[in-house]
């Protein structure tokens, strides 16, 4: 967020970051139970502390209807795949542990998921969705790429966001753009990178 004023920002992508950053972190597409067990999903899957939760992010999208694009005749648009697989896996552990998905502890919660992806879930309303295609396309499709929206995810990666207007040029690897901090390598020669990065804005 250290580029926010700069020039690397236009107006465009600092409004669309503040209003990632300022989604509800109350249900509004999902019910109270629904997010509960997908936020109890999504802590599972990336663990730790995520601001604001990727839930949020989830339930904003649902919510605003945002779709993928394309999907696979077995998976259901992406609104119902998510309500249809939060509650099959509620389902699931009433089924197996006799409570909901986000009482589970956590060895519990991970078993469980791997049935589903193996596609041998004990019980659920799974309807016409193949449970691994939940898992799949809904869990691992949308999880992790929420999660990367984020700048608490670019700068555990080394990113430095996006740069609107002006883009990036040097694609190639190993290779930045001239206003892209260098980082100090394996030898360990910070006087040669902080003589670099003297110019970045």
């Amino acid at each position: 967020m250290a580029r926010r004023d700069t020039q690397s920002w236009n107006e465009p992508t600092r409004q669309a970051i503040d209003a990632r950053l300022s989604v509800p972190r109350e249900p509004r597409f999902f019910t109270v139970e629904e997010w509960d067990c997908a936020d109890a999903l999504c802590q599972l899957i990336i663990p730790g502390v995520i601001d604001p939760p990727l839930v949020a992010l989830l339930d904003a999208a649902l919510h605003d209807g945002d779709g993928h694009g394309t999907r696979t005749q077995t998976v259901p648009y992406r609104r119902e795949a998510w309500r249809q697989g939060v509650n099959a896996l509620d389902s699931c552990a009433r089924g197996s542990h006799g409570k909901p998905f986000a009482q589970l502890g956590k060895d519990d919660q991970s078993a469980l998921l791997e049935t589903i992806q193996r596609g041998e879930p004990t019980a659920g309303q799974w309807g016409a969705m193949e449970p691994q295609d939940f898992f799949k396309r809904c869990v691992l499709g949308d999880i992790p790429a929420l999660f990367y929206s984020l700048p608490q995810a670019w700068n555990e990666i080394g990113f430095g966001g996006p740069a609107s207007p002006r883009g990036y040029v040097r694609l190639e690897l190993g290779h930045r753009d001239p206003w892209e901090a260098a980082e100090v390598g394996p030898d360990g020669d910070s006087d040669t990178v902080e003589r670099k990065n003297r110019h970045v804005v």
